[in-house]
């Protein structure tokens, strides 16, 4: 049987240092480059979200001040305000219910 070559202790150390170096790059720098990207489409859609929940508050709260006759005219101007943030207000209930109920799907199916 032949023996297999003995490496010399720097051969040994610069194969632990390219491991470790290979090790430390797969665990850490391609995590945070997924995560970059999954980031960045978050908070691009954050953004046109809000852009479009903004603009259609925004119609909402014209159409009742215009299209609504002298409903909402004298002491009752403030009612489209009010009714615009209620509105608004279920929203972002509804956002937040559906964000812990998914959380807690996730943490309960972890376990």
């Amino acid at each position: 049987m032949a023996r297999p070559q003995q490496k010399s202790v720097a051969e040994i150390v610069q194969e632990l240092f390219d491991l470790l170096k290979a090790y430390a790059q797969q665990e850490t720098l391609e995590p945070f480059k997924r995560l970059g990207v999954y980031l960045g489409w978050g908070v691009g859609g954050s953004a046109l979200m809000s852009a479009g929940v903004f603009f259609v508050s925004l119609s909402a709260l014209r159409a009742l001040q215009t299209q609504t006759g002298s409903t909402f005219h004298g002491p009752w101007s403030w009612a489209p305000y009010f009714i615009v943030a209620v509105g608004l207000g279920v929203v972002i209930g509804l956002a937040v219910w559906k964000i812990t109920k998914s959380g807690r799907r996730e943490h309960e199916g972890a376990r």
